[in-house]
């Protein structure tokens, strides 16, 4: 039995691919018979809300309560794309919701569990975004807006995120190193999982003196990305598109 992470999907319409091996995994034999499946954010480009008319949000539903029917927990973190999914969308999609930063134990081993976006402290123009979208007030506004404006402001968030990307050295979007040994610190952890930085890798280090583990989550951009962590250890890997 293993317990299954995923992050970064960013699922889309004009990536029909990517939402196939999305669905083909869900519905695998490994994921059926897995302890559980965590989703540790950004499952999709654009979450614009729970109410959202699409295909593709029901599409998701129908995966991953499949895998919640099959008795295996399915649990989702908000990412800095999909912030807006809430207790509605994961009834009818059988997900439990979880806060970022929580502690969980994966085989014996209490695990820090993170998107990774509060991890990037260099990055002090996307940490001020991400404080004003996490706001409460300023989510009820854009929920209040209709499906179309939401639709036409969540193409604009992403055009102006590329932007960004484009204009920011990528060592500064990546993790601080202090920051993540804070934060392991606070928790009382000596492994972390995240995403959100498209950097997969297992690193090793020390923290206060003893091993510590940081574990990074890949994107679904171009193959799928999954970490499977069983009581012999922890193994990262891609998919291939069928």
């Amino acid at each position: 039995m293993a317990t299954l992470f995923i992050s970064d999907l960013h699922l889309d319409p004009s990536r029909p691919q990517i939402t196939a091996l999305f669905e083909n995994y869900l519905a695998s034999d490994e994921v059926r018979r897995a302890d559980a499946l965590y989703i540790l954010g950004d499952l999709v480009e654009a979450w614009i809300g729970d109410d959202d008319d699409a295909e593709l949000p029901q599409r998701i539903a129908t995966a991953t309560r499949g895998v919640r029917d099959a008795d295996v927990p399915v649990y989702f973190m908000a990412g800095n794309r999909d912030f807006l999914l809430g207790e509605a969308f994961a009834q009818r999609a059988g997900m439990i919701l979880l806060d970022d930063g929580v502690v969980h134990d994966i085989h014996g081993h209490a695990t820090l569990l993170m998107h990774g976006d509060m991890l990037c402290t260099d990055d002090v123009a996307y940490q001020a975004v991400r404080q004003q979208v996490r706001n409460p007030e300023w989510q009820k506004q854009i929920l209040s807006m209709p499906l179309d404006a939401r639709r036409a402001f969540a193409a604009k968030a992403r055009e102006d995120s590329k932007a960004h990307t484009c204009s920011t050295m990528e060592s500064i979007m990546d993790v601080n190193a202090d920051a993540v040994a804070r934060t392991m610190r606070k928790a009382g952890v000596t492994r972390l999982i995240h995403g959100h930085t498209h950097r997969p890798a297992q690193h090793a280090f020390k923290l206060d003196g003893k091993p510590a583990e940081r574990i990074v989550l890949g994107d679904w951009y171009e193959q799928g990305s999954v970490l499977r962590v069983d009581g012999a250890g922890a193994e990262l890997r891609g998919m291939a598109i069928g």
